[in-house]
């Protein structure tokens, strides 16, 4: 678990510290907000439909081989964006790195449910997500300060190191077998490339749409969310023709015979919805409303990614004693409250409330991160639960990718809304008013996602307190 950490570490700072240098980018290849937007968008893409993969690439060709290759691509992701001179191989760079860092974060979950007896599973989850969150935490905190000194180009190289020692500690500690000790010579089951494509059809319809929608063509936005749904239902036909006929499809629904599990996948999407979108908004607000610079903005989220990393500990061994629903659902409640509270910043405003409100939505976060995939995957058969923890991390990285887009959208109308827009230079009340709007949609999002949490059961045979 270790081992995986510090891969799973490297491909999360590479999702979130590319956002402290967008502003940077832009200037750089003189990019509109939409273009500069695919930079976070292509990377959740390419995440989100890499994840569906997982299953295979692991009983095809283990743990080891596996983990290894999403380190070789990550590191080439970020070496080939730092030295990109044209904007499409910077964007291809981030394709790269969102492909690995899509396979690579299911591992953990599928081997902290093999591995570990249930009322072990709480500790491993904590002590894991302490050392995972740290990388949101440090990354924009050091990205900025690189920025600031040697421009956005730093920030690529920066996944470089994790991926150099994950790949030594995996030939170290990480077994070469496939879930459930089988063994991984290259054979196994055959890749469900129609689920795949439809699959990978589906989201790029939907982002691309939503992208349309901000001041592109509506019928083409139309069509676009129009043939998103059209692949969704044809998924979902191949899919149970799959079951019924036994062949390997990319998702068994058979998951979603299970209530807790189908909840949880609900809350993780709408949940993914609120944290990607703020992962995106935050930095943008900070910069492009507050005027503070790179640096300051990976300082002020520092306290409170120390914070979350001592929560997360404290709430994994919570998973044990307190019903899942509780933890998830009290957690995005401190999460809806923090986004509520941001219109109480201003312009004149000590930085200290800026740094309370995000710390209070970190303790959220370190609630709920723990406990909702366990929480969910909890009733599922062993043999379903590598399937399990690909789907609902595929969910909550299609509410991200979504939410980005989303977030992106819901700003741009409420500039032009108060007659402001940030290509603008300096800052204004009415430009406060857009972001302030935007965080308490985030707010509305995480007050839905309460109602599904609450509807997470953990099963009779869980055991209810630390033995």
């Amino acid at each position: 678990m270790m081992a995986l950490m510090v891969g799973v570490m490297a491909s999360i700072m590479s999702s979130t510290v590319v956002n402290v240098a967008i502003p940077g980018m832009s200037h750089y290849f003189t990019l509109t907000q939409e273009r500069a937007q695919w930079v976070s968008s292509g990377f959740m893409v390419a995440m989100t439909i890499s994840m569906l993969t997982t299953p295979w690439l692991l009983s095809r060709f283990g743990y080891r081989r596996t983990y290894v290759g999403t380190m070789i691509l990550l590191m080439a992701g970020g070496i080939g964006g730092g030295v990109a001179m044209q904007f499409p191989l910077v964007l291809a760079a981030r394709v790269a790195e969102g492909l690995a860092a899509g396979v690579v974060q299911p591992i953990p979950a599928i081997i902290m449910l093999r591995a570990f007896e249930p009322h072990e599973q709480g500790r491993a989850s904590g002590m894991f997500g302490m050392g995972v969150v740290l990388a949101p935490a440090l990354g924009p905190s050091i990205g900025g300060l690189l920025v600031d000194a040697f421009g956005w180009r730093s920030i690529f190289f920066m996944v470089v190191p994790f991926c150099l020692v994950s790949i030594w500690l995996a030939y170290r500690y990480v077994p070469t077998s496939a879930p459930g000790g089988a063994s991984a010579a290259g054979g196994g089951p055959r890749l469900d490339w129609r689920g795949l494509v439809l699959g990978s059809v589906g989201t790029l319809c939907l982002l691309n749409g939503l992208l349309e929608v901000r001041g592109g063509d509506p019928r083409l936005a139309g069509g676009l969310l129009l043939a998103a749904l059209a692949a969704l239902g044809v998924l979902i036909a191949w899919l149970r023709r799959a079951r019924r006929t036994g062949r390997e499809a990319l998702i068994n629904l058979d998951l979603f015979g299970y209530r807790t599990y189908t909840m949880g996948t609900l809350v993780a999407f709408i949940y993914g919805i609120a944290l990607f979108g703020s992962t995106y908004l935050l930095p943008v607000y900070m910069q492009m409303a507050l005027e503070l610079p790179a640096s300051h903005v990976g300082t002020i989220l520092l306290p409170s990614g120390i914070v979350l990393a001592i929560t997360i500990g404290l709430a994994g061994r919570l998973t044990t004693r307190l019903p899942t629903r509780v933890l998830v659902g009290g957690g995005l409640v401190l999460l809806a409250l923090s986004f509520a509270l941001m219109p109480t910043v201003g312009l004149h405003t000590g930085l200290w409330v800026l740094v309370a409100w995000a710390t209070l939505g970190r303790i959220g976060l370190g609630f709920i991160l723990p406990s909702l995939n366990l929480g969910a995957m909890r009733p599922l058969a062993k043999a379903l639960i590598p399937q399990g923890a690909s789907a609902i991390n595929f969910l909550r990285m299609l509410g991200g990718a979504a939410g980005v887009s989303l977030c992106a959208i819901v700003l741009e109308w409420r500039l032009a809304v108060h007659g402001d827009a940030l290509t603008r230079p300096g800052t204004s009340l009415a430009r406060l008013a857009a972001f302030n709007e935007s965080f308490l949609l985030l707010a509305a999002i995480c007050g839905i996602a309460v109602i599904a949490a609450w509807q997470l059961r953990d099963p009779p045979g869980h055991v209810p307190v630390d033995q």
